[in-house]
């Protein structure tokens, strides 16, 4: 079937014809050489998700126009970029261990109603075992069959890895619990989470000092869609999140729909994992050394924090 090209996308461009265009709207370009490198390393869409921010708005208007502000340099949109990228490794660092230690935890908690706990129904509450789901895709199935699904066929792709070759041969293919966290990725493992029965999710939330199980599967959500973001290598800084959490008493005041809650989240979080790590002065250095300074435009306030945060106790 023949489809009619659409004439509104753009002609496509030659880094030097995306750098003279950048230069035509006011962008300041110091070494033309580095600057190309860095198109061709990372492309025009990717760091234009960086220099948007730098963008001059319409008169009287949120819309930002096709001009930058005055003594924007592309060094500037490098800058905010390396700080991004520092950012999105200090939450994938972050979010490996909390994922490393949640795993056992649920482990712990199912194992001991039995090795294959994890696939049984009645471990679970009912809006997650028993009742199906009425549209879509997965209409006619629980979420737990969904679950069990994706459990399968992440076996399947790990099929030749010492361990599950091993209970194939010896258990016909059964993983107990203990064994079968090794496959799950943190959306896996989030989702049986919130599967699980209310006594359980409290047993784990209390672990953690968090109000309850219910507020920690939120807490859990989050993380799993900012890990998404970082681990895609999007921006992560100033974006919107999608999956938000409700703000707890002790977060009261922050901006759900900011990246910084949910730092302040994995804080409290290694704060029981891993209460001698360095991660929070890592950030807070991070932070200190945000890259722009005195600018109408762009901030670090941009992240949801604010003044002194670091100096809370959370963060000592």
């Amino acid at each position: 079937m023949n489809r009619e090209i659409n004439s509104t996308i753009k002609d496509w461009k030659s880094y030097s014809e995306q750098l003279f265009i950048l230069e035509q709207r006011g962008l300041v370009v110091t070494d033309q050489d580095k600057a190309l490198k860095y198109l061709e390393r990372l492309g025009y869409y990717r760091l234009s998700g960086y220099w948007f921010p730098f963008r001059l708005n319409a008169h009287n208007s949120y819309t930002k126009i096709d001009q930058f502000a005055p003594n924007t340099t592309f060094e500037n949109i490098v800058q905010l970029y390396i700080f991004d990228k520092k950012l999105r490794l200090l939450v994938l660092d972050a979010i490996e261990r909390i994922e490393m230690a949640l795993r056992v935890d649920i482990a712990y908690c199912l194992g001991q109603k039995g090795a294959l706990a994890y696939l049984q129904p009645q471990n679970f509450h009912g809006k997650f075992s028993k009742q199906k789901i009425k549209t879509g895709k997965y209409a006619g199935s629980t979420q737990q069959d969904v679950w069990i699904d994706k459990f399968n066929a992440s076996v399947k792709r790990n099929s030749k890895t010492d361990f599950v070759k091993h209970h194939q041969q010896k258990y016909g293919g059964q993983l107990p619990v203990w064994a079968a966290i090794e496959l799950w990725d943190f959306g896996m493992m989030s989702t049986l989470y919130v599967g699980m029965k209310e006594v359980d999710q409290n047993l784990i939330a209390r672990k953690y000092q968090v109000e309850n199980g219910l507020m920690f599967a939120q807490w859990l959500r989050s993380l799993n869609h900012i890990r998404n973001i970082a681990a895609h290598h999007s921006r992560l800084w100033n974006v919107n999140i999608v999956d938000r959490s409700d703000v707890s008493s002790e977060f009261m005041g922050l901006n759900n729909a900011k990246p910084f809650l949910y730092l302040c989240i994995m804080k409290k979080l290694l704060n029981v994992i891993c209460p001698n790590s360095l991660w929070g002065s890592r950030l807070i250095q991070l932070f200190l050394d945000f890259p722009i300074q005195e600018s109408m435009l762009v901030n670090v306030q941009q992240t949801g924090c604010y003044i002194e945060w670091d100096k809370e106790k959370l963060w000592q």
